[in-house]
């Protein structure tokens, strides 16, 4: 049977208080050797730890032992497990740590640091080429960020992972280095911005990116600093061996301990760690110390060197034999196991036990914590979440099943969460996967952050099996396994070249595609993992791959770069997003040739109409050579043409103009569907070759260029150049009519009317002479129009006269005439008595 959780207890203040040390897992010989030999970092949250030998001890080497040459890396699991062994080549390695997510991060003294993962493959990036000068003597890496200290005594810090450039922090005004140094992590200090506390003579600083300051204390050097999990506390440890924990704004003294003082203690003290935010664990060589808040000690000893770890809710331990947790006992596994406990969580756990030997005292002791019976239950529920035994969990959900059975009202849901959180805690416990998480850990963390850090282990059935009991979306399972598939398989070698690589792809994709269908991962992106297949030199299999991708704004980009420019502008017409068209477009314009990229879009044909057009829109706007040399290869000689007179339109001068029109009609010419357009422009460049000459006849005084041939003609005709209009008229053969029209409205502007009088007599006039008078009239020249009418048509004569004002001439061509029913209208339609009496008396003389 399972030894009472009780028997792993030991009392702190005078028994109020109860710390518990667990064994995780037995690792004896796991280790490569005594850890007092190695510089270790370890991951919080159950994770990993990585060892490298200290090259500044000597160790004795047996013949079984290998001889290292280069700097090696190993990575261990809490339970012994090896993870990965890789060999540094770069130069000395100042410090190595773990990043939040399971990540290794290793620095170099040139400012080099290189992050990886548990699979070997890394990242690499630099701190700069400052710190390549002046070298890194010191680091802390943590969760987020590190802090190096440089050659010359300033702190560079790098914020997230990503390689972003290194930020300064404010100079402390150091001469040397300082006896040691710790730094708080952005997310536990009021300001949110890392702030590293050094121990420098007997004072520390505290140094941000905006100040040093200087916490004026007189109890240093410090050899060891260790703040709390929370970032509120901070142990410090003198040279003369006191331990003293503060808060770390200095304000208040929290605790002191000698540590000189522990019986069986050898040597100098090893490490300074946190259990929790409660209490320090003190190390050395055999012998691990627990300091309470005032000043109580509970000793832990070890066959060998030790290594901890601090974790938010506790410390894990790690020795040559055994992996232990210490945590202070949650208070709801003190109420329900403490002896002689009469809480009414004890009580139900009591009756639970009573009712398995089918004793009657179950239901009397129901009935005495009736009214704390839900409270009691909640807290059976919590204490089974914080066991490490599958079945004190049990027997503990049993109990709180127990008395749920006695509550008419009660949400279950808490029950179900932490059965479903112990399920999944306890197999990622086991040894072979070696992840040792607390229930509070568990929740700190989130079930996706779990399932991320079995994937960085490529553990990708536990993570989907998990996934899929907790109800979350396989999708990021199954896009890891995807990658990790992809990196690990190789083309089947059933033909020969690229045939065998083909048929590899075609397989391996297959299985993607069908895995992703089976399970319904339909919110993967296929691009992803398309871009991992390109990266590792499988294009093919990247195509393939992103043939299933359904968003075209994740599909297009990668096509680009992996220069399926094609393929890429065809995925972005049909998705219809011309936005996107557009980024393919101008994408290709930079990176191909123009001949190449014109020539990409004329092979397109039908498919690619609307990125033709898309350009076409674009060029028009913003760049018009482009367009003219798009016309130009697709041998489109109209719209270049168009293109030309546009310009034309355009331009202001002269000579740049002329250059347009003659263009348009080399376009023109070249088409033997359009001699008529052809032989317009030849006549525009006549015209305005002509209107040049004009002007320069006019020494620049009246303005020629641009205007049409009628407008030409009426201009030399105001400015008594009539020769000039008479050859334009000749040259251009501009229809007799037309040219009356211009002439009469010319010299009625200029108001020569004599000229007018000579032109209307030099011939026939082809408009007649209708035209004259109700242009005169039209212009208020009303007597000089009278003067045309003689010349008109008899049966127009009277209403002309009228259009003119002259009544009395009106009634004088109708007698002429003896048209009395035209005389009687006009009679009724005069202005008033005075005409219609004059009208009366014509009348009766016609009579």
């Amino acid at each position: 049977m399972t030894e009472h959780p009780t028997l792993s207890w030991e009392a702190m203040q005078d028994g109020s208080v109860f710390y518990r040390r667990h064994q995780l897992y037995s690792i004896p010989g796991k280790l490569p050797g005594d850890l007092q030999d190695f510089i270790v970092a370890g991951c919080r949250y159950g994770g990993p730890i990585a060892l490298m030998r200290d090259t500044s001890k000597l160790v004795a080497l047996g013949r079984g032992a290998p001889a290292f040459s280069k700097a090696q890396i190993q990575v261990y699991s809490p339970a012994g497990e090896g993870l990965l062994l890789f060999s540094w080549d770069q130069a000395k390695i100042i410090r190595f740590g773990w990043t939040g997510d399971e990540r290794l991060v290793v620095l170099n003294e040139e400012g080099v640091y290189r992050i990886y993962d548990l699979q070997g493959e890394y990242q690499q990036y630099s701190l700069g080429s400052e710190a390549g000068e002046t070298g890194i003597i010191d680091a802390r890496i943590h969760e987020t960020g590190l802090v190096a200290l440089t050659g010359s005594l300033t702190f560079l810090e790098v914020r997230e992972w990503t390689g972003g450039k290194p930020l300064t922090l404010a100079s402390p005004g150091l001469s040397q280095p300082p006896q040691s140094w710790t730094v708080i992590p952005p997310d536990q200090t009021i300001s949110r911005h890392v702030e590293v506390l050094l121990s420098v003579d007997a004072t520390i600083y505290s140094v941000d990116n905006l100040e040093s300051l200087d916490q004026r204390i007189s109890r240093g050097p410090f050899t060891h600093m260790s703040p709390s999990p929370n970032g509120k506390s901070l142990a410090l440890l003198t040279f003369s061996g006191l331990l003293w924990v503060v808060s770390t704004d200095f304000q208040r003294s929290l605790a002191e301990f000698d540590t000189t003082s522990v019986a069986g203690a050898q040597g100098d003290v090893l490490q300074v760690e946190w259990c929790g935010n409660d209490a320090v664990l003190v190390t050395w060589s055999h012998l691990a110390v627990l300091v309470g808040p005032f000043g109580d000690t509970l000793q832990y000893f070890y066959s060998g060197s030790t290594f901890t770890v601090t974790e938010p809710d506790g410390v894990r331990v790690i020795g040559p034999d055994t992996c232990d947790f210490i945590q202070k006992v949650p208070a709801s596994s003190v109420s329900v196991f403490r002896p002689g406990s009469t809480s009414p969580s004890a009580i139900l756990f009591d009756a639970y036990d009573n009712f398995t030997r089918r004793s009657p005292k179950a239901d009397e002791s129901i009935r005495s914590i009736r009214p704390e019976l839900a409270a009691a239950v909640d807290e059976c529920i919590d204490a089974a979440a914080r066991e490490w035994e599958p079945y004190w969990q049990r027997r503990l959900l049993s109990a709180a099943k127990f008395g749920r059975s006695f509550l008419d009202l009660y949400d279950p849901s808490d029950f179900v969460h932490v059965g479903q959180a112990l399920k999944v805690l306890n197999a990622v416990r086991f040894y072979e996967i070696g992840i040792p998480l607390s229930y509070a850990q568990y929740t700190q963390l989130s079930p996706s952050h779990l399932i991320s850090r079995l994937l960085s282990r490529n553990l990708h059935l536990l993570a989907l099996r998990i996934s899929s009991y907790l109800s979350l979306p396989p999708d990021a399972v199954l896009k890891h396994w995807a990658c990790a598939k992809i990196l690990r398989s190789k083309p089947t070698a059933s033909g020969s070249g690229k045939n065998a690589e083909l048929d590899g792809d075609d397989a391996l994709c297959r299985v993607i595609v069908e895995k992703f269908e089976k399970l319904g991962g339909g919110g993967v992106s296929y691009a992803d993992i398309a871009k991992r297949a390109w990266e590792v030199g499988r294009t093919a299999l990247a195509t393939k791959l992103l043939d299933h991708e359904t968003k075209a704004s994740d599909q297009v980009p990668l096509l680009l770069s992996m220069k399926e420019d094609k393929l890429a502008l065809t995925k972005a017409v049909e998705s219809g997003d011309t936005d996107l068209v557009y980024h393919v477009l101008l994408h290709l314009q930079k990176r191909l040739s123009l001949g190449s990229f014109f020539r990409l879009i004329e092979e397109g044909g039908p498919r690619l109409a609307l990125a033709s057009r898309l350009l076409q829109v674009y060029a028009r706007e913003q760049n018009r050579d482009m367009l003219r040399d798009f016309y130009y290869s697709d041998d489109r000689r109209v719209e270049s043409a168009v293109l030309c007179l546009e310009d034309a339109a355009k331009s202001s001068d002269p000579a740049a103009k002329i250059a347009s029109v003659k263009a348009a009609q080399k376009f023109f010419s070249e088409d033997k569907d359009r001699s008529f357009e052809a032989k317009m422009m030849d006549e525009s460049v006549r015209l305005l070759t002509l209107q040049q000459q004009l002007e320069k006849e006019a020494d620049g005084k009246i303005a020629f260029f641009g205007l049409s041939v009628n407008e030409t003609i009426r201009t030399c005709l105001i400015n008594g150049m009539a020769k000039r209009a008479d050859k334009i008229k000749s040259d251009f053969k501009v229809p007799d009519k037309r040219f009356w029209y211009v002439k009469l409205h010319a010299l009625t502007e200029v108001r020569d009317f004599e000229g007018l009088e000579l032109f209307a007599r030099s011939k026939r006039s082809p408009i007649g002479y209708e035209a004259f008078v109700k242009h005169l009239v039209d212009k208020g020249h009303q007597k000089e129009a009278a003067a045309y009418i003689p010349r008109c048509d008899g049966p127009k004569r009277a209403d002309l006269y009228v259009l003119c004002g002259d009544w009395r001439a009106a009634a004088k061509e109708c007698k002429d005439r003896g048209d009395k029913a035209k005389l009687d209208q006009l009679r009724k339609s005069c202005p008033n008595s005075l005409i219609a009496r004059e009208l009366e008396q014509v009348a009766a003389s016609m009579k």
